[in-house]
């Protein structure tokens, strides 16, 4: 296995005494660990904010005075020691999780592929939720000890930045993404070249090249296509995110999945588990069929080999969310691989096709479905509507028998956590929490902080998510070409005390973001109540094509800039994990309205719940199971409703009904003489206590070892 035949590739100028900096920041542990943040904060902390918290474009622009300072300060050598050891500890680490629970499965290998990977916003090749989730599940099974390796595509372009018109119209522009200032390593061969593998499409031949990302004691192998060898088309495929040309996704989604074990393979991998995070990447299983074949299996006996190692994740119920292709455009890719198969045209179509719900299309979530054997959902309720949405391809079978089971997401605790959170935690739960946040009886001790405490530290982060909208809205005003109105929407009027919401998402028409301005009148009393105002901050992107999506950020965008919100409703445009960070911090109630039962599962609340949010949401996904009455609020009910209109209105009331009665006035006038808030605070100790073990990453990621990857390990077929 090539693991160790890499080298960093920029060798800064570092004074000695600091030169492990270049080591910490190529290796993405630092996301995870504030101390080693702090080493750059420390040094020139406009410059680390400027540049996205991004340690090499740091090094690369940090002036040399200011390192040469660091050297002589015993404060900053102290932590930077610190650090450096922890670091060293952590990577040399024998006894992890992994290895005292399955010390048997010690030299296998966990492969898990998916089309983003959120990781941190300086390295933006990611979309959404989707992509978080990979991220934060290769930081925990780092964490853990689990061999897993990750692969994915690095995107030139990323997803996209937006920008809001003085009209509220979603505006899109690409960046540049330059590989010299992000912290990938480029793999190379024995001569020296790109390491690269091949695939074939269509009349020609395509190449990548690999990159190496660093994530604690595990890798992550991004591919490449903007090679020289390809031609100028091919060069774009991995260019950027979701792309709606259905000719580039196909293309990009064999590059993913038969490339993708080209690339574990000419890097000596032997995978013994394939996890699939969502459909894009299910062609890997006909990539291992292949090699079966070649070894003289049959397709028949090469499948139920396959199909044993093959762990599968749906993440969604809506339509768009599970890639399909035509029957002409399987026919143009597929043409000659059917043959080496030794299958015929239909045989292989009925692979991935359906026509029960959508039309009869090549869907990818079925051709991972039938060539696996270890499915999941990611939650209890996506698990009961994914197992009737595929029931059709187990149809001896009842919907309670369809071997799709649940796994609830989580979120990676490192990552999400506040600093001076985490400094309470370890300060009354135990200097180790964040190892043991998976263990429900570490967070009893949540009752030991003192409520002035945890006040002071949530009024802390929520004036500096104010002063982050205000510097936000300097700038606007600073660079100019922006109407005033654009401005006093990015939240120079933001009220540091006052209560304050978050909705911050996908802007996709079933999570119905506008669905708090139905009744607009009824808002806005709410938002100017002199004695009891609230403040609502919206953020969140809409695909560029989904113009239904856009038209909901131009409807919000609109109330933004009424005159009569006085300043009240803020968008922040560009939403990224920094942004994400500030909002799940510091806002006080985390609204989330999606149309049940639409929500395979979402993890913002989680983060939120975890730095005592309170969430204020519909019965779906993971707040179904988070909820315990006395943590939040719901919205709605487990009401199923036919008419979307109806489920509309009846949501919408009774998240009127509850903000007037019981959140608003919970927030103001339940006060102690200290003018403390303490039945908030009590709810604020609930919802971290009853959710931040149960959403954790670290029981999810266990989860998927002792429930899938287990089983799957017990089938290597490369021994």
């Amino acid at each position: 296995m090539v693991k160790n035949r890499y080298k960093i590739p920029v060798s800064f100028s570092l004074p000695r005494r600091i030169q492990r900096l270049s080591e910490l920041s190529f290796n993405m542990w630092w996301v995870w660990n504030q101390d080693a943040q702090q080493l750059f904060r420390l040094i020139d902390k406009p410059l680390w904010d400027k540049l996205s918290h991004n340690p090499i474009a740091f090094l690369h622009q940090v002036d040399r005075a200011l390192l040469n300072r660091t050297i002589n300060d015993l404060y900053f050598l102290d932590r930077y020691d610190a650090v450096m050891k922890k670091f060293d500890q952590y990577l040399e680490a024998k006894n992890t999780w992994f290895t005292e629970t399955y010390p048997q499965l010690e030299k296998e290998q966990i492969a898990y592929f998916s089309f983003e990977f959120g990781l941190h916003e300086s390295l933006p090749v990611y979309a959404g939720g989707l992509g978080i989730l990979a991220g934060d599940h290769l930081k925990t099974s780092s964490d853990l000890g689990l061999p897993l390796v990750g692969v994915g595509f690095i995107y030139k372009n990323g997803y996209f930045m937006q920008s809001i018109s003085e009209d509220g119209w979603q505006e899109t522009r690409n960046f540049y993404l330059n590989y010299s200032e992000v912290p990938i390593i480029p793999l190379t061969d024995e001569q020296g070249k790109p390491l690269a593998i091949s695939i074939d499409l269509p009349g020609r031949s395509v190449f990548a090249r690999i990159w190496q990302v660093n994530i604690g004691r595990n890798f992550l192998y991004l591919m490449d296509s903007d090679l020289d060898e390809n031609s100028p088309n091919d060069r774009q495929l991995t260019s950027r995110l979701y792309s709606n040309d259905l000719d580039v996704r196909i293309s990009q989604e064999i590059l993913l999945g038969m490339g993708g074990v080209r690339v574990l393979r000419i890097l000596g991998y032997k995978p013994t588990v394939w996890h699939m995070n969502e459909g894009h990447s299910a062609f890997l299983a006909l990539e291992r069929i292949l090699e079966m074949i070649d070894r003289g299996k049959t397709f028949e006996e090469a499948t139920e080999i396959v199909k044993k190692n093959n762990v599968f994740t749906t993440h969604t119920p809506v339509p768009a969310g599970n890639d399909q292709f035509p029957i002409w455009l399987i026919d143009k890719y597929f043409s000659q691989i059917w043959p080496k198969l030794n299958l015929s045209r239909d045989q292989f179509v009925d692979l991935g096709k359906q026509a029960q719900t959508w039309g009869e299309t090549f869907v990818m979530p079925v051709l991972a479905l039938k060539l696996s054997e270890h499915m999941n959902s990611v939650s209890e309720l996506h698990g009961d509507v994914s197992r009737k949405m595929w029931n059709w391809l187990w149809p001896d079978r009842g919907e309670n028998e369809v071997p799709i089971t649940h796994i609830t997401n989580g979120i990676h605790t490192g990552t999400w956590i506040a600093r001076q959170t985490n400094l309470l935690f370890q300060k009354y739960l135990a200097p180790d929490w964040m190892d043991r946040a998976d263990e429900p009886e570490i967070w009893e001790n949540i009752e030991r902080i003192p409520d002035f405490e945890l006040w002071a530290v949530r009024k802390h982060l929520k004036r500096k998510l104010t002063v982050y909208c205000n510097e936000v809205a300097r700038r606007k005003w600073q660079e100019g070409g922006f109407h005033p109105v654009q401005v006093v929407a990015s939240g120079v009027l933001m009220e540091p005390y006052s209560l304050t919401i978050g909705f911050a998402r996908r802007f996709a028409t079933y999570k119905r973001a506008n669905l708090i301005l139905r009744d607009y009148e009824r808002l806005l009393k709410l938002v100017t109540n002199e004695r009891m105002p609230v403040q609502i901050i919206f953020s969140g992107k809409a695909h560029p094509a989904d113009e239904p999506g856009k038209l909901i950020i131009q409807e919000i965008y609109r109330a933004v800039k009424d005159a009569r919100m006085g300043g009240r409703l803020i968008f922040l445009e560009d939403y990224d994990m920094n942004v994400a960070r500030l909002l799940v911090q510091g806002v006080d109630v985390w609204l989330n309205t999606p149309r049940r039962p639409n929500e395979a599962s979402g993890t913002s609340g989680m983060k939120a719940a975890l730095n005592g949010v309170l969430n204020f949401s519909v019965l779906d996904g993971w707040w179904r199971e988070g909820y315990n009455g006395k943590n939040g609020w719901p919205i709605g009910d487990d009401t199923e409703y036919q008419d979307t209109n109806q489920q509309d209105e009846i949501d919408s009331r009774d998240l009127y009904e509850t903000l007037e009665n019981e959140i608003v006035p919970l927030y103001y006038q339940s006060r102690s003489a200290d003018n403390l808030p303490n039945e908030w605070i009590a709810r604020v100790k609930e919802t971290i206590r009853s959710n931040a073990p149960k959403f954790s990453t670290r029981r999810m990621v266990k989860e998927y070892m002792n429930n899938l990857y287990a089983g799957a390990a017990e089938n290597n077929v490369d021994k």
